[in-house]
């Protein structure tokens, strides 16, 4: 969209400067004649008050403006009275045209090519004398007066020629932004693949470990189907499926998309809610839960997508203090956006591993799948919120989340 209103804008910028450069140069020529034709009169003028005060016409020999290139005075019976050239006096007109000047009283111009091969302007005009009527026939220079169509044609071409250079350099830009457009494509496209090809390979081996203690209990029973033992066997196959059950799950939330509903949600209510599903197993690690949330904080979502953030939060706070501890939530408003802090006072995280956490399939956990986080971290941005984790080895993690607040029904609230 963006590249074509710039190419709609370019094209009508090119027609404008062409319509202006073509206009600009016909005017030009309209002026050029304009201002010949004003010369042309301001001539005559001045050749009928010399020949008005000399009849005889011996001062007009001496007139000879730089914008002159000839002129005569032919009487009715086409007889030159007087020409620049002093050879012609006394001579007939040969073409006749001054007859038709004198008979229609006007003026007549055109334009003429000289002997010479110059372009010249040609005016015809009656001029009065006492007791008789003589035709003027004045030849102008036009290199002066066409100076403005020159410059006019000048300006014509040099847009003409910019516009062509410019449009050939968007051109050759367009092209090797194309270029650059599809080897970026190609880029991510082997990125994507690498990633792929990654994640495949942790997978690979996430699975094979289940599936090998599984194979492997599995013969055992088969070998001595009625041994005691094989109680505790069928025990671990449940458990590992369970694992795997688990990790499929987690693969399919984290490369599915997001459901489409969406609705207001009660952060205490949904906070509420997770803790009763945990306390049972908070008790049974000595971990107390405690949480600090106005009632009135309201954010729009989806309940259950939010909801399994929560609970992932929730469980890896527990699995980070297996001898007991503290697991606290704050909620509060900040900057338009609602604040969640998860906190526990587990073994937390080394330095060399946060930049990793948020990665598919890394996992400090030895059954970990190294699913969750990742997982969060793609619902609350589907939200259009942000996560983020902070933590110091030995003094347990804290993790931000913020979701846009539905201000109209907040009330307000703690910052934590």
């Amino acid at each position: 969209m963006l590249k074509r209103f710039f190419l709609l804008t370019g094209i009508a910028i090119s027609l404008f400067l062409i319509w202006f450069a073509i206009s600009n140069y016909q005017a030009s020529r309209t002026i050029a004649e304009e201002n010949l034709r004003g010369l042309a009169h301001t001539l005559t003028d001045a050749i009928e008050g010399m020949a008005v005060r000399d009849p005889s016409l011996h001062t007009l020999a001496e007139f000879h403006p730089a914008d002159i290139a000839f002129f005569s005075l032919i009487d009715r019976k086409g007889v030159y009275r007087f020409h620049s050239n002093t050879d012609l006096i006394g001579r007939y007109d040969a073409d006749g045209r001054s007859i038709g000047v004198l008979q229609g009283k006007s003026t007549r111009e055109s334009r003429i090519t000289l002997g010479t091969g110059e372009k010249a302007y040609e005016f015809f005009s009656p001029v009065y004398l006492p007791g008789e009527t003589l035709a003027l026939r004045l030849v102008l220079h036009t290199y002066r007066a066409d100076a403005v169509v020159r410059r006019a044609e000048f300006n014509m071409v040099a847009i003409f020629a910019l516009l062509v250079v410019g449009w050939a350099l968007l051109a050759i830009l367009y092209r090797f932004s194309v270029r650059e457009e599809r080897h970026k494509v190609e880029m991510e496209r082997r990125k994507r693949l690498a990633q792929l090809g990654e994640m495949g390979a942790m997978l690979a081996h996430e699975i094979r470990n289940p599936l090998a203690g599984i194979k492997g209990y599995a013969q055992v029973i088969e070998k001595r189907p009625r041994e005691d033992r094989n109680a505790g066997f069928a025990g671990d196959i449940v458990r590992e499926t369970l694992r795997l059950e688990v990790l499929v799950s987690d693969l399919l939330a984290y490369t599915g998309n997001a459901p489409s509903h969406k609705a207001e949600i009660n952060l205490k209510e949904l906070i509420d809610w997770a803790f009763a599903l945990v306390c049972h197993e908070a008790e049974e690690q000595r971990v107390r839960l405690a949480s600090e949330c106005s009632a009135g904080i309201r954010v729009l979502g989806n309940r259950d997508r939010l909801g399994q953030v929560m609970l992932n939060l929730l469980k890896n706070s527990l699995q980070a203090m297996p001898d007991g501890g503290s697991l606290d939530i704050k909620v509060g408003v900040s900057g338009g956006a609602a604040t969640i802090a998860v906190s526990d006072l587990g073994h937390g995280i080394d330095s060399d591993d946060m930049n990793r956490i948020f990665e598919p399939f890394f996992t400090t956990k030895a059954r970990g799948t190294g699913l969750g986080l990742p997982l969060c971290k793609k619902i609350i941005e589907e939200h259009e919120g942000s996560i983020r984790l902070e933590s110091k080895p030995g003094k347990g993690a804290t993790v931000f989340v913020a979701l846009p607040v539905m201000k109209e029904r907040n009330k307000g609230g703690s910052h934590p």
